[in-house]
């Protein structure tokens, strides 16, 4: 089972883009809280401590907290790098991305007298946008494989098939560009690359994001017990092109000069949740968080093609692309639940945490005129439930505000599939006046994770090791 779903973890990646597996299931139902630059500063902990935009896409009673109403909002700048060590070879690339870590506004309404008094004392409303994850990276995969091609893991699919039934999106491509050539029985094939010896090089580049609209409704009992709900509406946007490139350079394989698979995928997708928290201060010191999201429920549209060209030493060359592709299906993410704690020590400083559980085994795959059995068993059997640790922490003098924190985002995965374990380090700095307030915040995110070309029966893990450095600022003005 261990290597049937890790087969089908490099589908998505090596040619059979058409095929909606275990790897989009994680993809969008990974959430890395964005948004403001004190809410990244203090790492996202503020399950239990609220008042700022982006907590109510975390705990949401953090919009009973407000005590005026505000606007705010926070451009990014961030820089992913990605370094690759495959057979003995590592290369790395980067990429930039502009972008809006949040925008929202929250209105504070007084209810009548008992606003002065013990009782009921605000009502909020608040909507807004914040981005919860960021799919911009460059990957460069080169290495020498005298042993093995992706023809090999071609062959696996295509033997035992007659040539009008091949896949559309890559088995047939590689019979119509000669790569693959039957052998007289109409059901057998044979590879212009039959024992690797080439030299194999793969580009990933990707770009998009996954941001949510939120629209929340918060009420202040005795400043001391605070409600929140919010109704979410993610939206994702996701673009991958890869190009996978097997070059003979040294001539050592007969009549082969190369080949290359060019795919592009086209995502989009919106959806829908619902997620209630409570936030109680239990002394003047301590205040305790609470929160539990529903599944998002995402409509997702993905368009894709493929082409494979190749060359010959004699001169010949072939080109063949697929039809263009389109499917709909939908998504349902794994429930989260959330418990914070946060120590306030006055005016001076606050020490904050989250600690965040989610199942990712419980994501599904469906369609009405496609049943995921495979896929959805691959969900089950690949992934686990896991906690991540969000941690942080501000200092104040007069007006001015240090802050810190760290992230500990737990494996996805089960036990020796992979491990994709993240970490986070933050820093950030903030001026707040009567009427405006800026932040600033540096994030830094660190993850290793072993990728596969094509089938890894046949082939060794590429480590790929990335690494994304955010920089932010938050504009606030109170009225």
């Amino acid at each position: 089972m261990k290597k049937i779903w890790t087969f089908l973890l490099v589908l998505g990646t090596a040619g059979l883009l058409n095929a909606q597996n275990e790897v989009d299931a994680l993809r969008y139902s990974q959430v890395f809280p964005g948004g403001s630059a004190r809410f990244n500063a203090l790492s996202g902990a503020f399950g239990a401590l609220g008042a700022d935009f982006s907590s109510l896409s975390v705990n949401p009673a953090g919009i009973g907290v407000y005590q005026s109403s505000e606007f705010s909002f926070t451009p990014s700048l961030s820089l992913g790098k990605t370094e690759s060590t495959y057979l003995g070879k590592t290369g790395e690339d980067l990429k930039y991305n502009f972008n809006l870590g949040n925008a929202g506004m929250v209105f504070v309404m007084p209810m009548g007298p008992a606003a002065q008094s013990n009782g009921w004392k605000n009502l909020q409303f608040g909507l807004g946008i914040n981005r919860q994850n960021n799919y911009n990276a460059r990957m460069l995969v080169e290495g020498f494989n005298p042993e093995s091609s992706l023809l090999d893991a071609y062959l696996d699919y295509a033997n035992g098939i007659a040539p009008s039934e091949l896949g559309a999106f890559d088995t047939r491509l590689a019979f119509n560009t000669w790569l693959l050539d039957t052998m007289g029985s109409n059901t057998q094939y044979i590879s212009a690359v039959p024992d690797g010896q080439v030299t194999q090089r793969k580009s990933v580049t990707s770009d998009g994001s996954l941001n949510e609209f939120v629209l929340s409704l918060g009420a202040n009992y005795s400043d001391r017990f605070y409600l929140g709900a919010s109704l979410g509406f993610p939206f994702l946007r996701y673009n991958e092109s890869s190009v996978y490139t097997e070059r003979d350079y040294d001539n050592l394989i007969e009549d082969f000069d190369e080949f290359s698979v060019y795919d592009d995928l086209e995502a989009r997708g919106s959806g829908i949740n619902f997620k209630l928290g409570m936030i109680f201060r239990a002394t003047e010191w301590l205040r305790l968080g609470a929160a539990l999201h529903t599944p998002t429920f995402f409509d997702i549209r993905e368009e894709y093609t493929t082409t494979i060209s190749s060359a010959f030493d004699n001169g010949d060359s072939y080109t063949d692309a697929s039809p263009d592709g389109r499917f709909d299906y939908t998504l349902e993410t794994p429930m989260r639940a959330i418990g914070s704690v946060a120590l306030v020590i006055g005016k001076l400083g606050l020490l904050s945490a989250d600690y965040e559980f989610v199942d990712y085994s419980s994501a599904r795959l469906r369609s009405d005129s496609y049943k995921y059995f495979d896929e959805n068993d691959a969900i089950r059997n690949s992934y686990t439930s896991t906690g991540n640790l969000r941690v942080g922490t501000e200092w104040k003098l007069d007006n001015f505000a240090f802050r810190g924190g760290v992230g500990l985002y737990g494996s996805p995965y089960r036990s020796g599939i992979n491990n994709a374990e993240r970490t986070s380090y933050s820093l950030g700095f903030g001026l707040r006046e009567k009427n405006y307030f800026v932040d600033l915040a540096y994030v830094y995110s660190q993850m290793e994770e072993d990728y596969y070309l094509y089938n890894p029966g046949l082939v060794s893990a590429v480590a790929n090791k990335t690494s994304q450095s955010s920089y932010m600022m938050t504009l606030g003005f109170r009225f």
